[in-house]
């Protein structure tokens, strides 16, 4: 999930600051930073200067956390942006926040929100960030149970071309899940009877199987195919999304971050860590339900998060002893370890 790719960057993102008797966050300079990060951050500001310079923007800078400081220090001190900033006409307010400071918020799984999740659950575009493949077999006679099927190429959600589709989209992003799917259904029904298919509304649920027997009206029409191509990308994004393992595992997630944020105020780390720990299973007792060795990492950083400050004691240290372990055991009986646990063993 787009989450799991934060986690191999927390070490670059907060590098280690001096020791005692050394600066404080508030005094690092870009020069106490790793190369690697270095290079970085210079990087960025090459990249703010050439979008603030397209803009005309003269930008004042605002920070929150350390690493912000440097990249707004480092902003303000690059030459070029200081002579953009004596020609350029529009002003503007840049405010940088280190996305570490809220880690709940970057591991968290927010709300009742179709587009997160299919952004968080479809694979990546090649080539791009925040775009996803579709695949678009369904709409071909092509017969394979090949999912990652390379004959046919991706489609994607990006349709600037498609005034239906972009109104889609705006629904998946601004509407809960269930409104939205209803959106889906409704725009491929407009489709469809502009097209004169012969579809038949139906009232109620909306399933995913529902709005693949609306796709398959398509698939033998070209001309609908060619008219309707951008609206039926992002119905098939749902259906696809919908069908995903991953989100059931989702809307377990959800469940229990709703559930930890109610009776945090009552519960303790410890009693937290040890209700956790029998869920924590190796890769030959894990069913396709059960979280991962990531999930459970995803869940500790939200949980250490929303918590704040954890008392010390021997509880807590014998409660977090026992996830330790297990969570060594479950890592090392990876037949196939992912490359993020690659990169943090």
């Amino acid at each position: 999930s787009a989450e799991l790719c934060l986690l191999p960057a927390l070490a670059a993102l907060l590098p280690p600051l001096p020791g005692p008797g050394g600066p404080g966050p508030a005094e690092v300079g870009l020069g106490a930073l790793p190369a690697g990060l270095r290079a970085a951050v210079r990087s960025l500001v090459g990249d703010l200067d050439s979008l603030f310079t397209a803009l005309g923007l003269r930008e004042e800078s605002f920070a929150v956390g350390a690493l912000s400081r440097i990249v707004a220090a480092e902003l303000a001190s690059y030459a070029p942006a200081r002579n953009r900033r004596r020609a350029a006409t529009n002003k503007a307010s840049v405010i940088f926040v280190d996305r570490t400071l809220d880690l709940a918020g970057a591991v968290g799984h927010h709300g009742d929100n179709l587009a997160e999740k299919i952004l968080s659950v479809l694979p990546k575009l090649p080539g791009h960030k925040t775009d996803v493949m579709v695949n678009m077999v369904e709409l071909t006679t092509l017969q394979t149970t090949d999912e990652t099927c390379s004959i046919i190429a991706p489609g994607s959600l990006a349709q600037p071309n498609d005034p239906a589709a972009k109104a889609l989209w705006e629904s998946f992003m601004n509407l809960k899940q269930k409104e939205a799917v209803m959106e889906a259904r409704r725009h491929l029904v407009e489709a469809a009877s502009r097209e004169n298919l012969p579809i038949k509304m139906s009232m109620g649920e909306v399933t995913p199987e529902q709005l693949s027997s609306y796709i398959q009206l398509f698939r033998n029409n070209l001309k609908a195919l060619e008219n309707h191509c951008g609206l039926l990308q992002l119905v098939l994004a749902t259906v696809q999304t919908l069908k995903h393992p991953q989100t059931s595992k989702w809307d377990n997630f959800l469940a229990f971050e709703r559930l930890l944020l109610q009776t945090i105020s009552d519960s303790e780390m410890p009693s937290v860590l040890n209700q956790l720990l029998p869920m924590i299973k190796s890769y030959n007792e894990r069913t396709k339900d059960d979280y991962t060795c990531e999930d459970f990492l995803v869940l500790l950083i939200y949980i250490y998060s929303v918590f704040g400050e954890v008392k010390c004691g021997k509880e807590l240290d014998a409660a977090e002893e026992d996830v330790k372990k297990a969570l060594v055991k479950a890592i090392c009986n990876e037949p196939e370890p992912s490359p993020l646990l690659q990169k943090i063993t």
